[in-house]
This record gives C-alpha cells, structure tokens and sequence, in this order.
C-alpha cells in the first residue's frame, strides 16, 4: 500500500464533497421596473385598516409615495410633506402617500397637522414595524436620534403598478434629491 500523506487523503474528502456557496450580498434598492412589495403592513388611520400599495398601485395610472425618517421631525414637517402639499403637479397623482417608520396614532396626527381639512388628498401611512420599508431596502439605523430603524428619505413615482423613478437621499435624511421641486419639476 502506498504512503498517503495526510493533506492527499483531506484533497480526496475534498473532491468527493459538494461544495456550497454563501452569499452576503445584500439585496439591492428597489429599482425602476420593480412593482412595490406586495405587503399588508401599512395602516391609514387606525391599526385595523391595512394598506396594500402594490395592490393599489396596479389600480391607478400614478401614485408617488414620500418615504420620511420621522413624522414630526423638522425637515419633514417645515419642508419635505409641505412641497409636495403645496405644488400644483401633486394633484395629478391618483394615490400620493407617505410612509414612515411610525405608529398609526402619530401618522393619523401629523396627517391631520399638515393638512387639516383633507383637501390635499394626501395619505400618511404607518409602518409600525418596518416592514415595507425594510421590504424596499430603504431602512437605515436611526438609533441615536430616533431609537430605532427608520425610512430613508425618499420620492417614488410609480406608474401602472411599477416602479417609473426613484430619488433616496444619499445620507438618508437629507433633501437634496427627494424634495417636490425636484421629483416634480
């Protein structure tokens, strides 16, 4: 019998074992062309009324959906929501949403804040858990300044159900991509 050196009979075991690879990438944003997560997280108005925007989406001719860290929080309320309230191309949107890493009670609130007659037709939906926005990939640890994930900020035009442009903030809560002015023209 031949001498097998050890590192000869672990490179026989080797050959003879399939092998299985690991991925660590992580997923990507959603992209143009995508539909929205088909998801029944969101809530409007109260914990027993739950959102579908995928469902919706395929529904109506347009949608923009405004992604914010926080309801209540500066830049949302002083400027973000507030373009989009007051431009005039806002209105040819069927469905405009906004959605945030909140509870239903202080969505409903800040909906009522910004918009207190309703005659803007603007939604404010609740992702108490994250879910959608973790579905987007767009959820970013807020931790020190929200205790907890947050949405980054974005602006999502959708049309016939799919994805038409995307702008997300590069460092998550700024307003230099996702402002009306600039996803509206």
């Amino acid at each position: 019998m031949p001498f097998r050196t050890a590192s000869a009979r672990l490179a026989r075991r080797a050959a003879a074992v399939p092998v299985r690879s690991f991925h660590s990438t992580r997923p990507a944003f959603i992209k143009v062309g995508d539909p929205l997560p088909n998801l029944s997280v969101l809530h409007e108005n109260s914990p027993g009324n739950k959102v579908n925007l995928a469902e919706e989406a395929k529904k109506v001719n347009s949608m923009i959906l405004i992604g914010v860290p926080a309801a209540f929080s500066p830049a949302c309320s002083s400027s973000h929501i507030p373009g989009y309230i007051q431009h005039p191309k806002t209105k040819e949107y069927d469905t405009v949403a906004v959605v945030s890493v909140n509870d239903v009670f202080v969505m409903k609130a800040w909906g009522q804040t910004l918009d207190p007659a309703g005659d803007h037709n603007i939604r404010f939906l609740a992702d108490p858990s994250g879910a959608f926005t973790k579905a987007l990939d767009l959820a970013f640890d807020g931790s020190a300044v929200f205790g907890g994930d947050r949405s980054k900020r974005y602006a999502i035009i959708v049309e016939d159900g799919k994805v038409k442009s995307i702008n997300v903030e590069p460092d998550s809560t700024g307003t230099s991509v996702s402002m009306a002015d600039q996803v509206l023209g």
